[in-house]
């Protein structure tokens, strides 16, 4: 495949977190389509990587079927990255998984990759109705990692095959929001990327443990961080502020266990959260990895934070209700790129 450049910010590369959210008054249909328009959007402004999550039984998420919207995604751009950001793994029979992105690579070498995480994506009563025939639990995870490497080798020591699947290079990485994958990928020597978009207090002492346990692997010599980072821009603090309710919202809505959309953005949120459950919001939306504002704002907080943790990569989410204000917030922050 023709090599495309991509633009950094502070020398190191940006890439998407997409939620595929399905705002209120819309449904999956409609949340796809702006998946797709932002997927094209991004990658004409040279992100590197368009990534998507696993999420089960939230109705603002739309992306249970993560590996089925890769390929939609994948099918309706040109050449950036698209990838699992991640794969719930314990939900899943590992060779299913294999054989899907070996489908996947197959269909668009060289843009797949898998990144990994351990968690159910949702409630337990989720997590059994997904799990309740495979036995797997986040303890087996280790394991699972291990056979997914097997069949993606070029001579695994299964009897079964992922074909499609086997021999193929699909960049494995593993997400992560404690210490327990920062350790696994370490002893690996695989790419990791840690969730401080909602873990931020776990961030630095992950990323540390990560590089100082680090393997050199045929995968990497080095360590590779990613990071990721809540950023809602626009042309003014005010009105970012004003766009960033919605995003708090989910988060506040989430506490309560109230299962909603992505709601509209409103003029004063302090109307609707108890000082307890704004100090428990903003502890998850902490300011340094929850940037909002303007573009002088937002690229005093990337360049801090990528600084404070010396990250390789930063994968950026922004959960905005409207699509017109949710690309901006992304072209704003392309602009940034190479300055």
């Amino acid at each position: 495949m023709t090599a495309h450049p991509t633009n950094t910010f502070n020398n190191i590369p940006l890439s998407v977190l997409d939620l595929a959210p399905i705002t209120e008054g819309s449904d999956a249909t409609a949340s796809f389509k702006e998946s797709v328009e932002l997927a094209q959007h991004v990658e004409k402004w040279g992100f590197n990587r368009f990534w998507l999550a696993e999420h089960h039984n939230m109705p603002g998420i739309a992306s249970s079927a993560t590996s089925v919207l890769i390929g939609h995604i994948a099918g309706n751009t040109k050449h950036i990255r698209v990838g699992a950001g991640g794969v719930m793994l314990p939900n899943h029979a590992t060779l299913v998984i294999a054989e899907q992105f070996g489908t996947l690579e197959s269909l668009f070498p060289g843009r797949i990759d898998l990144g990994l995480g351990r968690a159910p994506g949702s409630d337990q009563a989720t997590a059994y109705a997904l799990r309740r025939t495979l036995n797997m639990g986040p303890e087996d995870f280790p394991m699972q990692v291990n056979e997914l490497q097997d069949y993606f080798s070029e001579e695994p020591v299964s009897r079964v095959r992922a074909v499609p699947g086997q021999g193929l290079s699909i960049p494995i990485w593993l997400l992560g929001s404690s210490d327990f994958s920062a350790r696994l990928a370490a002893q690996k020597g695989l790419p990791f990327s840690f969730a401080s978009h909602f873990a931020p207090a776990y961030t630095i002492p992950a990323l540390q443990l990560y590089r100082d346990r680090f393997q050199p692997s045929d995968v990497m010599q080095r360590p590779y961080a990613m990071v990721g980072v809540n950023v809602i821009a626009a042309e003014t603090d005010e009105k970012a502020q004003y766009l960033a309710s919605s995003h708090r919202m989910q988060f506040l809505n989430l506490r309560r266990g109230e299962q909603k959309k992505l709601q509209p953005p409103i003029d004063n949120i302090d109307e609707i959260w108890s000082p307890m459950e704004k100090a428990a919001v903003e502890e998850s939306l902490d300011p340094r990895t929850t940037i909002v504002g303007s573009p002088d704002t937002v690229k005093k907080g990337l360049i801090a934070f990528q600084e404070a943790t010396g990250a390789d990569e930063m994968i950026i989410s922004s959960q905005i209700y409207h699509l017109e204000d949710r690309l901006r917030s992304y072209e704003i922050v392309a602009e940034l790129m190479d300055k």
